[in-house]
């Protein structure tokens, strides 16, 4: 950053086809498991 010839961007490698259809495939199976009272199998903590 100290530097006047670098430029810092944001990390942008997941924004492939690929990588967009795993996420919204696993969102969806998330939404569906909470719905049918299914164990989660990716949570972030638990209450």
């Amino acid at each position: 950053m100290s530097f006047p010839n670098v430029l810092i961007t944001a990390h942008q490698a997941f924004f492939t086809h690929e990588a967009m259809t795993e996420i919204a495939q696993t969102t969806l199976g998330n939404i569906t498991d909470f719905e049918q009272g299914l164990v989660l199998q990716n949570t972030v903590g638990q209450t």
